[in-house]
């Protein structure tokens, strides 16, 4: 039988039992649909995250208090995770050595943060501080959208000054310029001289809900002395490993071994995209049992078919239809309704997927697309198999007489 007369002839069977066909196909659309979301979900998660990471800066070394594995964590003997970091024994001094002794390090800044409330007018907030340096803006990439950051005589004179991420700033003046004003925070009241540019982020990472105060200032304000972390900014990717080793003599000199950490971000990439790859996959795989379900479908609808029709394969077979013609037509509506679903489950995962995308980081990819329609078309021919044997294997005589 050629191609076309057999597709035609599959496809008439199909369309005989609409309804029935449909309910077939949805195990399937569900389950297309479903893996192209999910890694389309977990493909934009891998991107925002990286996209954040790199946001930070290019080149970064950043030191950490106590023991760190950017795989397991934190496994400080102090405590770990928040331990570690209140039990910090880096110093504002050390950012100084690694600026003079490390070669390779262009910039370095230290970190001290801590909440507190801010007062302005009849607003009052707790927001997120950041004690820093003037270095800063250079190593985390960060530039302002009005005023200036606070220079280095700022830093080391105390200064009461604070420079306020974009949402802060929105949430305290609307749309009016803050450059000048005077906000409460804790005892002191503080000249705001810039605002930083929106630039969105997760977590610690996103400025736009911060403010910046002097490190100093901060050390007055959160009555420690300890830094959080240290930023180092190396001049050239091709010094990071130079840098590293430089570092850590650097930091030997003043602190045991275990009492810090250094974590290279090109490392930290990769450890977070090989999770949220695994993690992309797992769902994946999930949504694809239910593309198991939508094939079992197929071959429960299929060995009814024939059943259903038994005569006719006697039929066909008395007038000359060989055992193979016949499985290939089987196979073939098999095939023709996986298909079908798997077309309709792409389009419906593509359409959810740009649904999704006006509310977070979506990434549509073509091999998600491609995997789940070569997916689709296998589970057409491996669920369609028994079927369309079964039905090869009738005896014309018997098929005629099955009532």
């Amino acid at each position: 039988m050629p191609f076309k007369q057999l597709i035609n002839v599959s496809a008439r069977a199909i369309l005989r039992n609409k309804t029935r066909s449909a309910l077939t196909m949805l195990g399937v659309i569900i389950g297309v649909s479903s893996v192209i979301l999910l890694m389309s979900l977990g493909s934009g998660v891998k991107t925002f995250v990286v996209e954040e990471l790199e946001g930070l800066g290019s080149n970064l070394i950043l030191i950490i208090p106590g023991q760190f594995d950017t795989k397991q964590g934190f496994a400080s003997a102090r405590g770990g995770g928040l331990g570690a970091i209140a039990n910090s024994k880096l110093e504002l001094e050390d950012v100084k050595r690694l600026k003079n002794d490390v070669t390779e390090v262009s910039e370095a800044t230290g970190l001290l943060m801590g909440s507190a409330v801010v007062r302005y007018a009849d607003v009052k907030k707790t927001v997120q501080i950041i004690g820093t340096t003037s270095d800063f803006t250079e190593v985390r990439n960060v530039s302002l959208s009005e005023g200036e950051f606070f220079s280095e005589p700022d830093v080391t004179s105390l200064k009461k000054v604070i420079v306020l991420g974009a949402n802060v700033a929105l949430d305290y003046f609307s749309d009016t310029s803050p450059i000048g004003a005077k906000i409460q925070l804790g005892e002191f009241r503080y000249s705001v001289i810039g605002v930083l540019e929106k630039k969105g982020g997760l977590g610690q990472t996103n400025l736009d809900d911060q403010a910046i105060i002097p490190v100093t200032s901060a050390k007055r304000l959160f009555d420690r002395d300890n830094l959080n972390f240290i930023y180092a900014k190396v001049a050239s990717s091709d010094l990071v490993d130079t840098a590293i080793s430089k570092i850590q003599m650097s930091m030997i000199e003043r602190l045991d071994e275990d009492e810090f950490t250094l974590v290279d971000q090109k490392e930290v990439l990769q450890s977070v995209s090989s999770i949220l790859n695994m993690l992309t996959f797992a769902l994946s795989g999930i949504a694809a049992i239910s593309l198991l379900v939508g094939g079992v479908g197929i071959m429960n609808i299929m060995l009814v078919s024939v059943t259903e029709r038994t005569r006719e394969i006697g039929l066909r077979k008395a007038l000359g239809a060989t055992p193979n013609i016949i499985l290939l037509q089987f196979l073939t509506e098999a095939i023709l309704l996986s298909v079908g679903g798997g077309v309709i489950g792409i389009l419906t995962g593509m359409l959810g997927s740009f649904a999704l995308s006006q509310f977070m980081t979506i990434t549509l990819t073509w091999w998600s697309i491609a995997l789940a329609f070569a997916v689709s078309v296998g589970v057409g021919i491996i669920f369609g198999v028994m079927p369309a044997r079964k039905a090869a294997s009738l005896s014309p005589i018997e098929a005629l007489r099955y009532e």
